[in-house]
C-alpha cells in the first residue's frame, strides 16, 4: 500500500471510529489505539503536504476569523408554528386533513439549541450556515466542521442541503464547566456562543453535536416520499439523528406520545423544549404550502418552560445536618414546569460569584420535572441590584463559621437547624425508617422534649408527648411504637442514618458489605476505607473522624444501651454461575411486580450492582413499561434489555 492508498485508508478508518463513537455512541477501538492512527495520519499530511477534504485532522479548527461571511439560502427557511395544548394538536390534524384525508404524522423532539444547515457536493462537506432571518444566514463552516458527529464526507453524490440542530448534552455542558474560567448558564447559549464564534478552536472544546432531522434540497427529488424515508437517509449517510421517531395516524396517538415525553424529559441527556409533529407525506406538504410565516404542515408543540427569567429579591441561609450553611434565593413566584417557584438553590459563596448573582437581578432558573429549581445565572442587572455578602456567623446560632473548600460550616454541635435536620435525616426511610417522625414534630420534640440526640429518640415515653398540641393518644401510641420497631435496622441504613459528611445510600451499603458490623467499622483506618471503590480522601478522612471522636463513640454506646441493635451483614458467598453475579444493573421504567427496592435487593443478593444511568459499562437493563431515554441508549449501544419476565427466569436459576 502505497502513501497515498494509506492516507485514504487511514482518513475512512478513523471517520468510522468516530461515527460508532460520537453517533451511534457505540466505541469500536480504544482511544490509545485512534490516537495511533490519527498520529500517523498527521506525520502523512506534513510530510506530503496533501490533506483530503474528508480528514479527521481538519476538525481541529485553524486561524481565527475575521468576521461571518453571509450565505443566501436557496430557499427560505421558516419557523414553525406552535401550541402548547392538546387543542392546537387536535386543530393542526384537523386542518391538515380537510385537504389531506387520513393523513399520517410524524413526532420527533424539538431541540432547543441552534438550526444549522449544511450543504453537500460529491459527497464532501462544503459550507455550513446558520438559519439567520430564514433567507441569509452566517457561513459557520470552520465552526461546523469541529463537530465530530457532523460528517465530513457522505456516500450520497449528488447535492444535498440538510437542517439539524446544535446541541450540546448536559453531561458535556458540566465537563465543561469544571474547568471553564467563565462558565456557561445554559445548553442553549453554549451552542449559540460556540458555533457563533469566530474561534473555531472555541467551538472545537466545548464538545458540540448537530442533531440532523431534515432535507431542505436534494439533487434527486424523487428519491424520497415520506419523513420516514427521510430520517433513514439520514441514517443511512452516517448523520447523527433523533432518538424520538414516531409514526401516529389519530391525535390520540400523538397526545400518547407527548404524554410519555414529558413523563421523561427532564431525564434526558439533551435539551428539548416540545415536540415536532410533521405530515409524514412529502407529496402532500407541496399541496398544503405555507403561510407567510409558517409551513402548514408541520407544528411545534410546546411543553411548559422549564427556564425562565424571574427577580432575585432575598438569599437565605439554611444549616443543614452537617452543619453546612447553604443559600436559598428567594424569588417573584412565577410558573414554571407546571409548578409555581418562588424558591431556587445555590450551591454555595462560590456559586454565587462564579454565576455572578445579586439581589435585585434578573436571574435564569430551571425546573426539570420534581428537581428542586436552580438558578443558572444572571439575565440583568438593575440599578438597585446588590452585592450579596458572605454571611460569617451561623444565621441560626450566631457563632463563627468555618470555610472547607469553597463550603461554609457552623462547628457549633448544639446549633438548633443542625440538630433538628440530622435527627429528620436520622429518621428517614432508607434509614431508620421512624414512620410519623416529620420535620415539623422533629422540631416540636426539640423545643418541649429536650430531643437534641439519636438517643433521645428512644428515651421518649407517653407522659412526654401527651401534652403536646396536635398529640392524641393513637399518634402518641403510633410513635412510641415506630420508635420501637426502628431498633434493628440493618447495618447499611443504620450507617446512613448517623449523617456522616458525604457518606449516602450507595457507600453506606458499601461500608456494610466490606466491614459487617459497626464494631468492625469504627476500627477502619484511612488507608483500608481508601481501598472501597469511589471513596476518596476526603471522604475516608470523615468516616474515620466520625468514628474517632469521642461524643460519637459515646453516643452509639448509649444507642445500644437503649435497645438499638445493628443487624450484623454477613459477609455473602455467591453463586458466581447466575447470570446477574457481577453485571451492573439499569431499572427503567415501571416494574409491575416488584418495587424498585426489591428489585434492587434482589440484584444484589445474586452479586449484582444497580447502577443509576446507561453507559457503555452497563450489562443489563430491566425495563418495565412507560420507558424514557435509558431504554434508547441501551438499544443504540447494544446492551442487553430484559422483561421482568425475563429476570423472573434469571433469578430462579
Amino acid at each position: 500500500m502505497d502513501v497515498k492508498e494509506r492516507q485514504k485508508y487511514l482518513v475512512e478508518k478513523l471517520n468510522e471510529y468516530a461515527y460508532n463513537y460520537y453517533v451511534l455512541e457505540r466505541p469500536i477501538v480504544s482511544d490509545y489505539d485512534y490516537d495511533i492512527l490519527y498520529d500517523e495520519l498527521v506525520k502523512i499530511e506534513e510530510e506530503t503536504g496533501v490533506i483530503l477534504p474528508s480528514s479527521p485532522t481538519q476538525r481541529v479548527g485553524g486561524e481565527v476569523l475575521k468576521g461571518f461571511k453571509k450565505v443566501v439560502h436557496p430557499v427560505k427557511l421558516y419557523s414553525l408554528n406552535k401550541c402548547n395544548d392538546t387543542l392546537g394538536i387536535q386543530k393542526f390534524v384537523e386542518d391538515v386533513n380537510k385537504i389531506s384525508p387520513n393523513s399520517r404524522f410524524t413526532v420527533e423532539y424539538k431541540f432547543d439549541g441552534l438550526r444549522i444547515i449544511v450543504k453537500y457536493k460529491n459527497g464532501q462537506l462544503v459550507q455550513a450556515s446558520t438559519r439567520g432571518n430564514g433567507s441569509v444566514g452566517e457561513d459557520v463552516t470552520a465552526q461546523v466542521k469541529t463537530i465530530k458527529s457532523v460528517p465530513l464526507s457522505i456516500d450520497y453524490k449528488g447535492e444535498l442541503l440538510v437542517a439539524g440542530e446544535g446541541i450540546i448534552t448536559i453531561p458535556n455542558l458540566d465537563k465543561y464547566n469544571k474547568t471553564a474560567e467563565e462558565k456557561l448558564k445554559n445548553a442553549r447559549n453554549a451552542v449559540a456562543g460556540a458555533i457563533r464564534n469566530l474561534d473555531p478552536k472555541v467551538t472545537s472544546k466545548r464538545n458540540l453535536d448537530v442533531v440532523f432531522y431534515d432535507i431542505i434540497s436534494i439533487e434527486d427529488g424523487s428519491l424520497l416520499k415520506t419523513q420516514e424515508e427521510v430520517f433513514e437517509f439520514l441514517k443511512q449517510n452516517k448523520f447523527l439523528t433523533g432518538k424520538l421517531f414516531e409514526v401516529c395516524s389519530t391525535v390520540q396517538e400523538i397526545e400518547q406520545v407527548a404524554n410519555k415525553v414529558d413523563k421523561v424529559k427532564a431525564k434526558l441527556d439533551i435539551l428539548i423544549d416540545g415536540l415536532v409533529i410533521k405530515l409524514n407525506s412529502l407529496s402532500q406538504r407541496e399541496e398544503l404550502g405555507f403561510t407567510a410565516k409558517f409551513p402548514k404542515w408541520a407544528i411545534a408543540y410546546k411543553f411548559a418552560p422549564q427556564e425562565l427569567t424571574s427577580k432575585l429579591l432575598s438569599v437565605e441561609w439554611n444549616v443543614g445536618r452537617t452543619g453546612k450553611v447553604t443559600p436559598i434565593a428567594h424569588i417573584e413566584p412565577i410558573e414554571l414546569a407546571g409548578a409555581t417557584v418562588s424558591r431556587a438553590t445555590l450551591n454555595n459563596y462560590d456559586d454565587i460569584q462564579r454565576k455572578k448573582v445579586k439581589v435585585n437581578s434578573l436571574v435564569f432558573v430551571r425546573r426539570s420535572n420534581e428537581v428542586i429549581p436552580e438558578i443558572l445565572g444572571v439575565a440583568q442587572d438593575t440599578e438597585n441590584s446588590q452585592i450579596i455578602e458572605k454571611p460569617t456567623t451561623c444565621p441560626c446560632c450566631g457563632r463563627p463559621l468555618r470555610e472547607v473548600g469553597p463550603n461554609i460550616f457552623c462547628t457549633n454541635l448544639s446549633c438548633k437547624d443542625k440538630v433538628i435536620n440530622s435527627i429528620s435525616h436520622f429518621a428517614t426511610r432508607n434509614c431508620m425508617n421512624i414512620e410519623g417522625l416529620s420535620d415539623k414534630i422533629v422540631k416540636t420534640l426539640y423545643e418541649n422534649c429536650n430531643v437534641k440526640k439519636f438517643s433521645d429518640l428512644y428515651k421518649l415515653k407517653q407522659e412526654d408527648l401527651i401534652n403536646l398540641e396536635g398529640f392524641k393518644d393513637k399518634k402518641i401510641n403510633n410513635l412510641l411504637q415506630s420508635i420501637q420497631n426502628s431498633k434493628n435496622p440493618n447495618l447499611n441504613n443504620f450507617i446512613d442514618a448517623l449523617g456522616i459528611d458525604g457518606i449516602g445510600e450507595k457507600t453506606a451499603k458499601d461500608l456494610a458489605k466490606k466491614y459487617g458490623s459497626i464494631n468492625k467499622l469504627k476500627l477502619a483506618t484511612i488507608e483500608d476505607l481508601l481501598t472501597i471503590q469511589d471513596v476518596g480522601e476526603i471522604m475516608a478522612q470523615n468516616i474515620y473522624d466520625y468514628f474517632n471522636n469521642e461524643d460519637n463513640l459515646k453516643e452509639l454506646d448509649t444507642l445500644y444501651l437503649l435497645g438499638v441493635k445493628v443487624k450484623e451483614q454477613e459477609s455473602k458467598t455467591f453463586d458466581t454461575t447466575n447470570p446477574l453475579y457481577g453485571k451492573k444493573v439499569v431499572l427503567t421504567g415501571t416494574l409491575q411486580n416488584y418495587k424498585r427496592n426489591e428489585a434492587t435487593q434482589i440484584i444484589e443478593s445474586f452479586g449484582g450492582e444497580v447502577v443509576s444511568s446507561v453507559s457503555k459499562n452497563t450489562d443489563i437493563v430491566l425495563a418495565g413499561s412507560d420507558t424514557g431515554s435509558k431504554l434508547q441508549k441501551a438499544e443504540s449501544l447494544g446492551i442487553s434489555v430484559i422483561s421482568e419476565e425475563d429476570f423472573e427466569k434469571l433469578i430462579n436459576k
